[in-house]
C-alpha cells in the first residue's frame, strides 16, 4: 500500500502521550497514529453497519415475508418431528 505524508494538528498533550506509547512500543510516532487511524475507521464503519442492521430490523416484516416465514417454521418443525 502506498503511504502517504500528511499533516496534523494536535494537542500538546495527545503529542507527547503518543510519543511515549511510540518509545514504548518501539514504533515510530507515524506508526502509533496510523494504527489508532486504522482502528477508529473500523469502528466507525462497524457502527454504521449496526445502524444499517437496526434499521432494516426496525421495520417489520410485510405480508410475503411473514408468510415466508411461516412456511419455513413449518417445515423446520416437520423436519424436527421427523416428517418428511
Amino acid at each position: 500500500m502506498a503511504q502517504v505524508r500528511t499533516a496534523i494538528s494536535i494537542g500538546q498533550a495527545l503529542f507527547e502521550e503518543t510519543d511515549a506509547i511510540a518509545q514504548e512500543m518501539n514504533i515510530p510516532r507515524s506508526q502509533v497514529v496510523s494504527m489508532a487511524l486504522e482502528e477508529y475507521v473500523r469502528q466507525y464503519r462497524n457502527r454504521q453497519l449496526l445502524e444499517q442492521i437496526n434499521e432494516a430490523y426496525a421495520t417489520p416484516p410485510s405480508a410475503d415475508e411473514r408468510e415466508i416465514l411461516d412456511r419455513m417454521r413449518s417445515t423446520q418443525k416437520r423436519l424436527l418431528q421427523g416428517d418428511k
